[in-house]
């Protein structure tokens, strides 16, 4: 039995990790700022984490065999949480993002050594119109402890997609930095599944579109990128709580897809084909879809024992949960 804290676990997977946590045996405690309550058997904490003097104040002298903390968006509440945890936890799981290999929010140099550039493009989109596939990111591909400390390259708005990113970049820098406790940064997939749960829509974006005839945004020639199912990021960051590994892992379902794929996936599901608008390089498109490379490797995370699953085995039922799930009309 390990003592486990979950800073946030209010929602998605988070909540899915805390029950399976208990249900393995394990002690576990939430932390969050007092939203919602833990299931039974769950121990909570209220505090804001970016308040520093107020978390320590709600932690008193307790301390955690393994700290996951669900929601570090930016190096101030990491840099909160390297000192408020140094000599209170024996490791510390922070989820991150695949997000942080987007080339789009990347300034150029060594760090992100991985292809960037789309191909020229198609002039059709269809299941052969897309990008001719790229070798997938593996961690070493990307050292944020060496990104150059300046804002988003030219031409690149600093939007929320890079803040989102970048942000999370920075958290990984200050843990990996100078490690105050053993540490892990799990490079999450895109998740998806569990219908209402999925709170993002980002499926829900599809299986309405489709559902209704509405035309999809999407590139000319999208790259493929990297899903995994919201029970399966649960179970990966409870397997990774309980072992003992350090560094970057990224956690990604086998069979990158890309958008052209999952809009067939959908209409099979909606019973009606999808429709196309097709946007430029560079242009705002459908969620998924994207024309630069960086689907992910789960080799690391293979060899360290964890069987992963096939995205073409969980996406049907992903997508049937989705497209049952009530919301308003569009």
């Amino acid at each position: 039995m390990k003592r486990i804290l979950v800073i946030g676990g209010s929602r998605y997977f988070g909540k899915t990790l805390v029950t399976r946590a208990r249900d393995a045996g394990h002690r576990v405690t939430v932390l969050n700022r007092g939203s919602a309550a833990p299931p039974p058997g769950v121990g909570r904490l209220v505090a804001d984490r970016e308040d520093e003097e107020g978390l320590r104040a709600a932690l008193g002298s307790r301390g955690f065999d393994v700290v996951v903390d669900q929601v570090c968006y930016t190096p101030l509440q990491a840099a909160v949480a390297r000192r408020v945890f140094a000599g209170r936890t024996g490791r510390y799981v922070m989820t991150s993002t695949m997000e942080v290999y987007d080339p789009a929010t990347l300034p150029a140099g060594p760090h992100f050594p991985g292809p960037a550039h789309a191909p020229a493009p198609a002039a059709t989109v269809s299941a052969t119109a897309t990008a001719t596939a790229a070798a997938p990111v593996t961690e070493a591909s990307l050292d944020p402890v060496r990104l150059p400390l300046v804002p988003a390259a030219p031409g690149r708005a600093p939007g929320p997609a890079y803040a989102y990113a970048e942000g999370k970049r920075r958290a990984e820098a200050v843990f990996l930095r100078e490690p105050a406790f053993p540490y892990v940064g799990v490079r999450a997939a895109h998740v998806l599944g569990g219908g209402p749960a999925e709170f993002t829509g980002r499926l829900a974006h599809y299986a309405d579109r489709i559902g209704a005839g509405i035309p999809v945004a999407v590139h000319e020639a999208p790259y493929a990128t990297s899903f995994i199912h919201h029970q399966e990021m649960a179970e990966f960051l409870l397997r990774t709580a309980e072992q003992t590994f350090t560094g970057t892992v990224n956690a990604a379902s086998h069979g990158a897809l890309d958008v052209i794929a999952l809009c067939e996936a959908v209409a099979e599901q909606v019973g009606r084909g999808p429709r196309y608008r097709v946007v430029g390089p560079g242009a705002a498109a459908s969620p998924f879809s994207f024309d630069r490379a960086y689907a992910m490797d789960n080799g690391r995370a293979s060899a360290l024992g964890f069987r992963f699953g096939r995205v073409a085995d969980w996406l049907p039922g992903a997508i049937a949960e989705s497209a049952a799930a009530p919301r308003a009309a569009l």
